[in-house]
């Protein structure tokens, strides 16, 4: 029988190891003009996060999830074999492998991004959920541009952080992320499907936003490098039409006190109905939203030696 990953609170494997003092801790710390970034421009791209071993592990077990008949499929919160509206693109997308494979499992307790988001989230954080994401070659197809707490207005306060992972190197060539910068400050809107018409949020944008675009930045980077960005800003990725394949893993965490927001009548609640429940009001935790850091007990008295948004905004 398939075990179900996400009731283990701690590493499974050897795979990340784990800092034993505050000065391994702060081997891992962003810079104060990285931090900076981040707070100005709503992204930070190009962290290193995984070794080759590490990215080795990743990349081999999510081929292995890939296949819709692999062990362990009915842990995903959601799991599209091919979430494009296009029939002759194709883009995998699926939520929750950290319950299905240990080295996802495991990653979610990488130091590396734990004192990044950490820095990034100004505060200790919880899971959220994972992602998958897989454009294979020459027919991936798109995100279409969003903002991810549009799809998130089940939990209040937005205090929200996406970290995307790639498990191959991204370029323009083959379907990289693109950001808006600053259009984290544009305010909440209307949610588009994810996997539909590239465009389509545009309907939606004042003149001055539109315009914007013309300002978007390619996120280049090498296997194993990082991006992080705020849950308003503005992103998509293009079609992949190049002969290399373009994975990545998404980790997205809330900073510890969120709660549950669901309305009533459901109007707001996720996009499947496989997600661990909280009734409204009350704080998202429990069993699948394992707290992930706890900076007191791994910092001390460096907590204050350590930028954060929150620091860098006083």
């Amino acid at each position: 029988m398939p075990e179900d990953l996400g009731k283990n609170h701690g590493r499974l494997t050897d795979l990340f190891a784990q800092p034993s003092s505050l000065e391994e801790w702060m081997d891992h710390t962003l810079s104060e003009e990285q931090v900076r970034h981040f707070h100005e421009k709503g992204y930070l791209h190009g962290v290193p996060l995984l070794n080759d071993e590490q990215v080795s592990a990743l990349g081999e077990q999510l081929e292995e999830m890939v296949d819709p008949n692999h062990e362990g499929r009915e842990f995903f919160y959601e799991y599209h074999s091919n979430e494009s509206e296009n029939p002759d693109n194709v883009l995998f997308h699926a939520l929750g492998a950290w319950r299905v494979r240990p080295a996802f499992h495991d990653v979610l307790w990488n130091p590396a991004f734990l004192m990044a988001a950490y820095q990034l989230l100004g505060a200790d954080c919880r899971l959220f959920h994972d992602q998958l994401f897989s454009k294979p070659t020459k027919h991936g197809g798109v995100v279409a541009w969003h903002q991810d707490y549009s799809y998130w207005t089940w939990t209040t306060p937005m205090s929200h952080l996406t970290c995307w992972i790639g498990l191959d190197d991204v370029s323009t060539e083959n379907g990289c992320m693109y950001y808006v910068p600053k259009s984290h400050h544009w305010g909440l809107l209307e949610k588009k499907p994810i996997a539909g018409d590239m465009d389509a949020i545009r309907e939606s944008l004042e003149p001055g936003q539109v315009a914007d675009f013309d300002n978007k930045v390619p996120v280049e980077m090498n296997k194993g490098e990082a991006s992080f960005h705020h849950p308003l800003l503005m992103h998509g990725s293009y079609e992949n039409r190049s002969e290399r394949r373009r994975r990545a893993t998404l980790i997205n965490v809330f900073a510890d006190g969120v709660k549950s927001n669901r309305d009533d009548d459901g109007s707001n609640a996720p996009g499947a109905d496989n997600y661990p429940k909280v009734p409204a009001g009350q704080k998202m935790s429990g069993q699948y939203y394992p707290r992930l850091f706890d900076s007191v007990g791994e910092l001390g008295e460096g907590l204050s030696q350590i930028p954060t948004v929150k620091t860098l905004a006083q």
